[in-house]
């Protein structure tokens, strides 16, 4: 399974002809999301998920795509979260299903609906910081993380010169108060756009909302 993010024209017609060319090599599409509308240059940024059958090279859906007028792909890697995308209604039902538990389960789901590799809740209100939940493949933070906090609103952030963060892209949204912070990470890009910000921030505070009805 592969993640292609792509800079289309923002006009009808566009997609099916990226998902012919796909479909031209073989590219099975599993899943295909509107990520953000730039209507000052007319252009929209796509997360297409495809699937290729053996035999079949990673770079040919590259070249596919780069093969439509006016298409760029700005990122391609393979992608471990399954096929689907529309994660932020699962992950909504699933905290409205526990509301003791939605802050955790947001921690948990939140690099599959972010397409990140990683997450990690931050604990400031103590004398130190502190992990207080993470994921899988998460690395150490060290003491870098101090310098995140308080954090007021959800924002990305400046990867430290720090082992397992360097070559990173950092997000992060404050829960409950300025100094716990869930942290997401994508090893390499691609960069976090202003549209995931502002995805996070909502599920950061729908977390919060639904945990205090629990």
């Amino acid at each position: 399974m592969f993640l292609l993010r792509l800079i289309i024209p923002d006009r009808p017609g566009s997609l099916g002809t990226v998902s012919t060319a796909l479909g031209e090599v073989n590219a099975d599409i599993h899943a295909i999301e509107i990520v953000e509308h730039r209507r000052e240059n007319g252009t929209a940024v796509d997360d297409i998920v495809v699937d290729l059958p053996p035999g079949v090279l990673p770079d040919r859906p590259v070249s596919a795509c780069n093969s439509v007028p006016d298409v760029e792909v700005i990122w391609f890697s393979r992608y471990g979260a399954g096929g689907g995308l529309h994660m932020d209604l699962e992950a909504v039902e699933q905290m409205t299903s526990a509301p003791a538990d939605a802050i955790d389960i947001l921690v948990e789901q939140s690099p599959a609906v972010l397409h990140a590799d990683w997450a990690a809740l931050l604990d400031g209100t103590g004398s130190e910081v502190k992990v207080a939940l993470e994921t899988s493949a998460t690395p150490e933070f060290g003491d870098v993380a101090a310098q995140w906090l308080p954090m007021a609103k959800a924002a990305t952030l400046e990867a430290p010169d720090h082992k397992g963060l360097a070559e990173s892209v950092l997000v992060a949204a404050p829960l409950e108060s300025d100094r716990r912070v869930l942290v997401i990470g994508r090893r390499g890009g691609p960069e976090f756009l202003g549209s995931e910000v502002a995805r996070l921030s909502y599920l950061a505070s729908l977390a919060v909302t639904i945990r205090a009805t629990a």
